[in-house]
């Protein structure tokens, strides 16, 4: 497809449309499905959607075009019953959303980590995202071993003081079990002032899941925005995404305006599948 400026916006602006107006969603929906050029997955974060119910959050995924989900526990429960696992499962099964993982996960006692590992079987995700404390890290890798459950941990930014850095975890992790990994939060690593695209270079061989937004400045006072609106240099991301040859979930974590989240959702949507189009 020719790389110019109307493409583009052609682009974005069916990504917001399909949600934003429900009455042309099934329209977007089967021209989305005749294009499968994107050159990287993208999946959603369950905690965009925290104050829907899972349903809706899997109507919107469908909407989307969205293949993969990554759960909170406010659409599954930590502690849920077999009972209750089993059905999430079937939702998201029925709706054709892939249920990859669980996160973000805390694990403070041995008690965590097994309770996690077990909840992610159970539901058959293939990769916790999780915040081990730095004392749970040797027995996490002894879970990861046992259930071949990868564990990718999160980055949280300026202020956390277990892990504000993908760095942080990866000098951890780095002679562990090759299934020990990163989730990149490309905003909370802008937040603390280092580079996205340079992080994702950096560690790229334990980075499986890649958290997707934008924020407003690059220091702790950087606040959740749409994408393509704030300071995150994201065409620059996705053309490293796309020389690295990432395969693992490109997941939108929209944290802002958790009442109606999916306006902006869409419009960050839109914005990173226009700029996939015409990048070179």
């Amino acid at each position: 497809m020719q790389a110019n400026r109307r493409n583009f916006l052609k682009l974005s602006g069916l990504g917001m449309a399909a949600v934003a107006m429900p009455g042309i969603a099934q329209s977007a929906s089967s021209t989305a499905k005749k294009d499968q050029s994107l050159p990287i997955r993208l999946g959603l974060a369950s905690y965009t959607l925290r104050k829907m119910n899972l349903d809706d959050a899997l109507a919107v995924c469908q909407r989307m075009d969205l293949k993969h989900i990554s759960l909170k526990d406010f659409h599954l429960k930590l502690n849920a019953t077999d009972a209750e696992i089993a059905e999430v499962v079937k939702k998201c099964k029925d709706a054709g959303v892939e249920l990859g993982s669980g996160g973000v996960i805390y694990m403070k006692t041995e008690a965590d980590v097994n309770a996690a590992f077990e909840y992610a079987r159970k539901a058959g995700m293939n990769m916790i995202i999780g915040v081990p404390n730095h004392d749970m890290l040797p027995y996490a890798e002894k879970k990861v071993k046992e259930y071949n459950i990868r564990l990718a941990v999160h980055n949280h930014g300026p202020g956390d003081l277990v892990y504000p850095s993908c760095e942080s975890a990866y000098v951890l992790i780095k002679d562990m079990d090759p299934r020990m990994g990163l989730c990149l939060d490309i905003g909370h690593t802008q937040r603390i002032g280092r580079n996205p695209s340079a992080d994702l270079k950096d560690y790229f061989a334990r980075i499986f899941e890649i958290h997707m937004k934008d924020v407003t400045t690059s220091d702790s006072n950087g606040k959740a925005i749409e994408v393509g609106r704030g300071v995150i240099d994201i065409p620059g991301f996705l053309k490293t995404i796309i020389h690295k040859k990432f395969t693992g979930i490109v997941s939108f974590e929209y944290e802002k305006d958790d009442k109606d989240p999916v306006p902006g959702l869409a419009e960050s949507m839109g914005y990173v599948k226009g700029v996939l189009k015409v990048i070179d």
